[in-house]
């Protein structure tokens, strides 16, 4: 098929016609033949030994468990649920499925039985392929419902992939040739479940066409991330995530080497065995990296060493952005950071890491300035699921620390008279799965309504604000956008979130949560015996240092933005007591819901003062 590729502003005057492969498949199996020979993934044994695989091997293993799903009867249109983590079997899943004609539907390995259940029932998904056994007993009692459509249930740790290499053993390359040949441009590639921040999950329809016309427009646009010479990464974000989900197909079809790490305590370890030149992470990942190489400093008491090194690495960074750029003075001072303190931490990520991105939630500006004076390029951008995950990257030759970057190829953005953020583009999904109406409100007059409000500079570049239904309005009038404040109080180490309230109040407030992995170290710093994050919750000495955080967030902002008053949770916000998404969103109707009283006492014990 020949289409024509809009520019940023979606024009199509006088551009060049494109021939885009027919399916996410065809453009996989063009990337494995060229690399027929060279690793393009990786793995982890049962010791965390690198196992390679290359081009030649992935596409022969996805055609043989494709094979399998057609000898066990999965037809053409069918759903096919992975229930699992990343892992190396997610992906041969994710592209046999396809290739059987077939439609991944993914799920969250954190989800519980009731989400499985909706998602599978919304879906109509006959066959669940589930990573563990636990996660089998969920999907197993979901199916025994006489009106749920699983009719099997598969398990990855018992073998299921070898099982169905063996099946399609009596399946003909030109019968698999045929199935692969349903599928095109129109064809539905995906149904992806939102994370349910503000109610039940939506399932959002995407294309086989918006995935290949979007990877064409993200491989002309960062070729220098994407096409460097050993380039590689470590996929630890859970591929039931949009984010995910569109990087480990862009990788794939450039040829980057992708490796697998499942167990988030084993992150370390495998960037630093894999050495990876691109980190792919949400914002709390480099939170947590920083937040940690503080903690291990202040252990050893070289904590302001490292709060000087820090010093020169955004001073040095911020200078970049200036026509004279770092003086001499400064570049001896971030030199000496490095060779103290900056080169520690690259060696954390593998050492090699030149470039990384960053998704899902606002990075901050002290974070994009820092990683990038210790010589990690953040591009950050920005989308939803919606929209494929991305409509907006920071650009290689021109990264802007504080925005999401310009809009990728194909897609318009117009702001809207209140300030939202309204995108068009043919990588946008073509509706909501079962649900008319709810397509219907966010879709106006071709428009895709995201919900965040933000502005664009004279390059195009986008700098969010908020989303429009979490706007504080003040019992004053004032609208506050708390994300902002948020972000600025959750880059303390010691906190681990922050959720700021203070609609229709007379002032703002916050409920902050303890970091339970960073209490013991900074508690040891501090010279302070080991207690709970519910007993460090209530120390003065801990409350103090928070308010701390809380006053450097306040200069931020004006005097009627700013937290009055703010209550230490006993508790954290987790995924497994539905405070976060399985994307570590914040579900902040939930926690206002849940935490009602403790806010009402907070109101109550100021206007007491």
């Amino acid at each position: 098929m020949s289409a024509t590729i809009p520019n940023a502003n979606g024009d199509t005057m006088g551009s060049p016609a494109i021939d885009y492969p027919p399916s996410i498949i065809a453009l996989v199996s063009a990337a494995w033949t060229t690399h027929a020979n060279k690793v393009v993934l990786r793995y982890p044994d049962a010791d965390d030994e690198w196992i390679d695989v290359t081009g030649a091997q992935a596409q022969a293993h996805v055609n043989a468990v494709a094979k399998g799903l057609i000898a066990t009867g999965v037809s053409a249109g069918d759903r096919v649920a992975i229930y699992s983590r990343t892992r190396y079997e997610w992906t041969v899943l994710d592209f046999a499925i396809m290739s059987a004609g077939a439609i991944p539907v993914p799920i969250y390995d954190t989800s519980s039985t009731p989400q499985v259940d909706w998602i599978t029932s919304d879906a109509e998904v006959s066959v669940v392929i589930a990573e563990t056994q636990e996660h089998a007993a969920r999907a197993a009692s979901v199916a025994a419902d006489a009106e749920s459509p699983i009719t099997r249930v598969l398990v990855i740790d018992d073998g299921a992939l070898d099982d169905l290499a063996l099946a399609g053993a009596s399946v003909t390359d030109d019968e698999l040739a045929a199935r692969i040949a349903t599928v095109g441009h129109d064809s539905l590639a995906t149904i992806m479940y939102t994370s349910g921040t503000t109610g039940r999950p939506k399932g959002v329809r995407l294309t086989h066409f918006s995935y290949v016309r979007h990877i064409a427009g993200i491989h002309d646009e960062m070729r220098p991330v994407l096409f460097g010479e050993g380039a590689s990464t470590v996929l630890f974000l859970t591929l039931a995530h949009s984010l995910a989900r569109l990087v480990q197909i862009a990788l794939v079809a450039s040829g980057m080497c992708i490796g697998y790490c499942s167990d988030p305590s084993k992150l370390v370890p495998a960037m630093q065995s894999f050495h990876p030149s691109l980190v792919l992470a949400v914002p709390r990942v480099f939170e947590k990296v920083y937040n940690s190489a503080e903690q291990k400093a202040a252990a050893g008491g070289k904590v302001r060493v490292f709060r000087w090194a820090a010093k020169q690495a955004i001073d040095y960074s911020k200078a970049l952005d200036t026509e004279e750029g770092p003086g001499f003075g400064l570049r001896m001072r971030h030199k000496a950071a490095d060779a103290l303190v900056l080169s520690k931490i690259r060696d954390v990520l593998g050492g090699r890491a030149g470039w990384a991105i960053s998704g899902s939630a606002p990075l901050g500006d002290r974070l994009g300035h820092f990683y990038r004076g210790l010589g990690l390029t953040v591009l950050e951008g920005y989308g939803l699921t919606e929209t494929n995950a991305a409509s907006h990257v920071n650009r290689p030759e021109l990264a802007k620390i504080g925005t999401v970057g310009p809009p990728l190829p194909g897609i318009e953005v117009r702001i809207a008279d209140d300030g939202e953020i309204l995108l068009r583009g043919e990588q946008l999904f073509e509706g909501y799965h079962h649900n008319a109406d709810a397509t219907a409100e966010v879709v106006v007059d071709g428009w895709f309504h995201t919900g965040d409000i933000g502005a664009q500079d004279d390059d195009g570049y986008l700098t969010i604000t908020g989303r429009k239904k979490e706007l504080i309005v003040t019992a004053g009038g004032k609208n506050v956008a708390p994300a902002e404040l948020e972000d600025r109080i959750r880059a303390y180490a010691l906190v681990s979130q922050c959720v700021v309230v203070g609609d229709a109040r007379p002032f703002i407030a916050a409920l902050i949560t303890i970091d339970a992995d960073a209490l013991p170290g900074w508690l040891q710093s501090k010279g302070i015996d080991p207690m709970t994050p519910a007993e460090a919750a209530k120390d003065d000495r801990v409350l103090a240092r928070i308010q701390k955080a809380v006053d450097r967030a306040n200069t931020a902002v004006s005097r009627a933005e700013s937290i009055r008053a703010f209550r230490v949770l006993d508790g954290d916000l987790t995924i497994d007591n539905g405070m976060l998404t399985p994307s570590l969103k914040v579900k902040r109707a939930r926690v206002l819901d849940t935490y009602g009283d403790v806010i009402e006492e907070l109101y109550a014990a100021k206007r007491a003062d």
